[in-house]
């Protein structure tokens, strides 16, 4: 039987449960164990596709073609399991799924309610993502308090009636603010916090504490004292300066120990020896890079969470400190590019909408002008495509249907059908809904040969993931590859997947998003790539200097 570790927090939101659930999955892991994991999400959206990244951060990508909240992400980072449809689950979808089976008639013409229907659809839920793994980490999204996580909460407290608790565990993540003008820690928020949970029924087994500072002994037994908890079991997590440092720090509280005991398990203990590894290189680089982040989110950095992520990767991997400038691409439109004069490095992330676009062009002029490195993703593939028809191929009015339907050479467009991973033949036109209408998850995607994107993945066929509703046009790739465009990349239906251009340092670009493949341990080799080509473009700007 699947063991189950629900993961609710309190007092404010934002404390980081996804990290502190995948570090513990991360440590688990290393005990021999194998870990499932489940976002469960309060909002009433069906997925988080159509959300503002200001408002909710990234969208992540699973490989079978899921939009799911960023926390998969980190999930994915620390424990070596792939996520999908079944690992997050939103209020809108449980709903949608109970109210099509009152449509059908399942439910016999019962009163359909919150209690059980509702918290069957969730326990059901969970149980259907837990799979067949040793052990399933379910974090509830939202704050305990927030009127919409009660239903979570409730089914699961149910499951620790149903399962028993041997097989069941709560842990309770909380603030433990810092007041600097009295130098004291405050533990009254835990305490009304868990209050809180124990009032609807559910009693933490643990609580991991954020702080700015170690929770002297004396405050972790007044927290004991007044939540009914083990007094080892009150964990402080402190604010550090590098997130894969977790897992070490939780493992030296004795947090997986205290797991596993529970749950009746006897486990060798956990090897950390990777992850102390990823440390030591991030902490000891032999070199650095600015990188300059050019999109159009990027006054909230969780838009780019899992890319930002993917450039520090290939840092670690390289042994290379990388520094990340975030610029406004609309702020490139009104004062022009000189603030990328001084980058190693270019990224054009992902985005959708018109805002910002005339600046990610003008950046790629620049990058391909200037012999800079350029990685481009999703849209920076697109509209490095767009600046290539401009600007090379005198194709004056070039751009993308998505902005401007009636261009005369719309070298991007709708692409109306294609094939998916799985076989299935979709379609879609602009008439279409915006959620769940887009190309989405892993595809095949094959390679040139004596390309610069098969010499960085080293192999010839690759599988990636998408996101995305428009494609380069093919009736235009005749006309870029005669001034030099090289579509090194394309998916078994022949739609391009990677650009580059041969005659210049370094300029790759992907119309899939493979920082969400990325993870700290083995990096990605795109993003080594880039990292790699950028720390030579320093290394040259500072021999010149020397020089000089």
């Amino acid at each position: 039987m699947t063991s189950y570790v629900f993961i609710t927090g309190g007092v404010v939101s934002s404390l980081g449960k996804g990290i502190t659930a995948a570090c513990l999955g991360a440590i688990l892991e290393s005990r021999g164990l194998s870990v499932s994991m489940i976002k469960l999400d309060p909002y009433i959206n069906v997925d988080p596709g159509t959300m503002s990244p200001f408002q909710h951060g990234e969208v992540f990508v699973t490989a079978d073609g899921t939009e799911a909240d960023l926390d998969l992400g980190h999930y994915e980072r620390f424990v070596r399991t792939t996520t999908g449809r079944h690992s997050n689950y939103t209020t809108g979808r449980i709903y949608e799924a109970v109210i099509a089976r009152e449509r059908r008639g399942d439910y016999l013409g019962a009163t359909v309610q919150v209690i059980p229907h509702i918290t069957d659809e969730i326990k059901n839920s969970v149980k259907l993502g837990a799979g067949d793994a040793d052990i399933c980490l379910v974090e509830i999204g939202g704050t305990v308090g927030d009127i919409e996580s009660l239903p979570f909460l409730e089914a699961i407290r149910q499951m620790g009636i149903e399962l028993g608790r041997q097989n069941v565990m709560y842990m309770h993540l909380t603030l433990v603010p810092y007041i600097a003008t009295s130098s004291e820690i405050k533990t009254k928020p835990t305490q009304h916090s868990v209050k809180e949970l124990r009032s609807i029924g559910i009693q933490p087994d643990i609580l991991v504490c954020r702080s700015e500072h170690p929770l002297p002994d004396d405050h972790r037994r007044k927290i004991a004292l007044f939540t009914n908890v083990q007094e080892n079991a009150v964990i402080s997590a402190t604010d550090v300066d590098d997130l894969y440092k977790i897992p070490m720090m939780l493992r030296d509280q004795g947090l997986d120990e205290i797991v596993v005991k529970q749950f009746g398990k006897t486990l060798p203990p956990a090897d950390l020896s990777e992850w102390e590894a990823v440390v030591a290189a991030k902490q000891n680089p032999t070199a650095e890079v600015n990188i300059a982040m050019v999109g159009k989110y990027v006054d909230f950095k969780d838009s780019y969470i899992s890319l930002c992520e993917a450039l520090l990767h290939g840092g670690i991997h390289t042994r290379t400190k990388v520094n990340i400038h975030y610029l406004e691409a609309q702020d490139i439109e009104i004062n022009g590019s000189g603030c990328l004069q001084d980058m190693d490095g270019i990224v054009v992330p992902g985005g959708f909408g018109e805002r910002g676009i005339e600046g990610k062009i003008r950046t790629v002029q620049y990058a391909r002008e200037n012999g800079i490195p350029y990685l481009g993703i999703c849209l920076g593939l697109q509209v490095a495509v767009i600046e290539s028809a401009r600007n090379l191929a005198g194709l004056k009015d070039a751009q993308s249907t998505e902005f401007n339907r009636t261009t005369s050479s719309p070298v991007i467009a709708l692409v109306t059908e294609w094939e998916t991973v799985a076989g299935v033949h979709e379609k879609r036109d602009e008439k279409s809904n915006l959620g769940g209408t887009m190309r989405l998850g892993a595809q095949k995607v094959l390679l040139t040969e004596s390309s610069l994107a098969k010499k960085t993945y080293g192999k010839s066929e690759i599988s990636e993931r998408h996101r995305h509703r428009f494609e380069v046009n093919n009736n235009y790739r005749e006309a870029l590859e005669k001034v030099g465009m090289r579509f090194s990349g394309v998916s078994v239906d022949d739609l391009v997947e990677m650009v580059e251009i041969p005659d210049h340092p370094w300029f790759l670009a992907s119309q899939f998003h493979p920082e969400f493949t990325s993870n700290p341990r083995d990096g990605h080799p795109l993003f080594k790539g880039f990292i790699t080509a950028a720390r030579t473009r320093h290394g040259n700007k500072a021999a010149k200097g020397a020089a000089a």
